[in-house]
Parts: C-alpha cells; sequence; structure tokens
C-alpha cells in the first residue's frame, strides 16, 4: 500500500469568503501512479480538476504536472494551474515564481501572496466560429439579437467556444439546449462541447458563465482558461491593448468567483486569482 499526500484548494476565490471559487484536489507527489491510478483518484474525488504533481523533467521546470477531469486528462486549465502552483511552492520551497510543465507547454506562475498569477502556455490562436449567430443564440436559448459580436474558437491552451452577449441580463438567462450545444458547441480539436459566454457591466468588469456537456449541460463556478481565451478573443477582434478587467464567475452556481484578465501591449495573456486552501490529508492506495 501507498500513502498519498492531498491538498483541497479552492482557486478564484472571493476575498473573505473561503467557500467560493473554484475546487480543487492536489496530490503534492504523484511518482507512485500510473495514468490509469491519475484517471481513477480524479473520479474518486469528482472535482472539475484533480491535479498531480511529478518531479520536473525539462531544464527550467519548477515541476510536472498531470491534470484529469473525472473522465479524461487536459492540456492545461487554469485554476489547476494557479492552485498547483500554490501546493509546489508550500511543497517544494519553490518561492513565488514557479514554472509548471504541462502537455500544453510551461506555465510561468508568480505570487504576490496567495494572490496568483498564470501567463498563457502559448499564444493565441482564434477563427471565426463557421454557424450562425441565429444558430448560436437558439444553442444558447437567447434571442439572435443577444449575440453582440463574432463568437471564435479560441486557443491559448485549451481551445474553447468564446461567445460575446449584449448584456449581462443575457449572460443570466442563458441556458443552453443539450443537443445544440453537442452538435455546435463540439471543439474539433478537443471533442468536447463548451461554451464560454460573456458580457461586460462596466469598462473594468466582465460577468461570464461557461457550460459544458457531461451527462447533461452542466456549469463551472470559475474557469481560467476560458477567462484566457476571453483574452485571445479581444487579441483577434482588434481590441485596444492593453486590456485589465476583472471578471465575475460562479453566481449562478451558488460558487461566486473573481478572476483577473490582463492583456498587455506586447498581447501576451494573465489570468490571475486568490487561491485557499481549505484541508489537507492522506489516501491509501
Amino acid at each position: 500500500m501507498v500513502d498519498l499526500a492531498f491538498r483541497i484548494l479552492n482557486v478564484f476565490a472571493v476575498p473573505g469568503d473561503r467557500l467560493s471559487g473554484n475546487p480543487l484536489c492536489v496530490f503534492e507527489d504523484a511518482r507512485s501512479l500510473d495514468d490509469a491510478a491519475m484517471q481513477a483518484l480524479a473520479l474518486q474525488f469528482n472535482l472539475s480538476e484533480t491535479t498531480f504533481l511529478l518531479p520536473a523533467s525539462a531544464p527550467g521546470a519548477t515541476a510536472r504536472v498531470r491534470i484529469f477531469t473525472p473522465a479524461f486528462e487536459m492540456p492545461f486549465a487554469g485554476h489547476p494551474t494557479l492552485g498547483t502552483a500554490h501546493v509546489a511552492r508550500a511543497v517544494l520551497g519553490a518561492g513565488d515564481r514557479v514554472v509548471l510543465d504541462m502537455k500544453a507547454g510551461f506555465v510561468e506562475v508568480t505570487a504576490r501572496d496567495d494572490n496568483w498569477t498564470l501567463r498563457t502556455a502559448r499564444p493565441p490562436e482564434a477563427r471565426p466560429h463557421d454557424h450562425t449567430r441565429a444558430e448560436i443564440a437558439a444553442m444558447l436559448r437567447l434571442p439572435e439579437e443577444a449575440i453582440a459580436s463574432v463568437p471564435m474558437w479560441v486557443d491559448t491552451g485549451s481551445e474553447q467556444l468564446v461567445i460575446p452577449l449584449a448584456s449581462v441580463e443575457h449572460v443570466k438567462a442563458a441556458h443552453p439546449d443539450a443537443d445544440l450545444l453537442d452538435r455546435l458547441g463540439r471543439s474539433p480539436k478537443r471533442g468536447a462541447s463548451l461554451a464560454y459566454v460573456w458580457a461586460r457591466a462596466s469598462p473594468d468588469e466582465i460577468v461570464s458563465r461557461f457550460f459544458f456537456l457531461a451527462g447533461g449541460v452542466r456549469e463551472d463556478p470559475a474557469t481560467g482558461s476560458a477567462c484566457a481565451n476571453l483574452g485571445g478573443w479581444m487579441i483577434a477582434t482588434g481590441a485596444p491593448m492593453p486590456v485589465r478587467v476583472r471578471v465575475r464567475q460562479g453566481d449562478a452556481v451558488n460558487r461566486p468567483s473573481i478572476l483577473g484578465l490582463h492583456v498587455d501591449a506586447e498581447k501576451r495573456v494573465f489570468v490571475s486569482g486568490q487561491v485557499v486552501e481549505i484541508a489537507r490529508g492522506t489516501l491509501t492506495l
């Protein structure tokens, strides 16, 4: 038998609310685990993602990281990156700058206290969605005029469909049709069906929601990779740079979350948020 130390964290937590944000489990040392065991443990915890720290295998990396949902492995995801960096600092004594070697590439993560910021693993790739606004609106069960601008597939490490909406009220009203989401929101790269909707509440604040299929339509409380892809959408559509906004997500699922999005003048994309450790323990296999 082997004892495996793990930690439970909330990422993109609202200051002062330790039970906000997106939950994450991080295993501190996964050297004894094969792929099947990692996948089984992710299913056991049944969080949106579970990560596994491994020794660095490439020069310049602090650690290697594997990210699993309950059903499959991911090359990159935002809240697992920030939460895993937080654990790496504690376990490896890595300080306030860590470089995580992920399947999507090297991701640099820096901290100011418990607020962590990642820089995306690669520059954004973007292309327009090949269905009409009317079809996308029908997918979200919204009127056609709710689609404010061009929906785009964007990839800064994990491809997603980014859909700008005309108002915060439309974001709140979105209720995807599962069959249409499966058909119109399926990423050719990932083979997963997902949609990120957003609208401006003010010049410096955005409200967003992220939907995906998993035995029906489900909603994520805080999606760092989609926040990064929003930055990629802004670059692709010619938004003035630099950009710095606060993104609110998770209210619809009673997990309020705050994400920071910064796109600098060089069009580099950064996502930040507060990480809170709430539990740790040992699992025996």
